[in-house]
């Protein structure tokens, strides 16, 4: 893993005690240099989001990663369920689309 990867997947893992986290490196998908860290897509299952909906979900995710956007990390992708919608889900990842180049092109 890469610095930053690293550190969301660290700081994820702590906060909110995942049964499945997956961090991914999109970066390669963008008009960026190679091995950069500016793209990801997060997955986190978790029971702290159990009853909590999905927009203070994703604030919470990003309050958490609050200093790796504010230090360089452009874009993130963020899918968080409860246990329970993780087991009633297909438990596959949804691919990204594909970079439009930058400002809706």
């Amino acid at each position: 893993m890469k610095p930053v990867e690293r550190s969301i997947y660290s700081k994820l893992k702590e906060t909110f005690k995942p049964i499945h986290l997956d961090v991914l490196n999109e970066s390669h998908m963008h008009n960026v240099p190679p091995n950069s860290e500016t793209h990801f897509k997060v997955i986190v299952v978790s029971n702290d989001f159990d009853k909590v909906p999905l927009i203070k979900r994703h604030r919470l995710v990003n309050e958490t990663l609050k200093e790796e956007l504010q230090q360089g990390v452009h874009a993130l992708s963020i899918v968080t369920k409860s246990p329970s919608e993780w087991e009633s889900s297909n438990q596959e990842l949804t691919e990204s689309p594909p970079c439009r180049g930058g400002f809706g092109k």
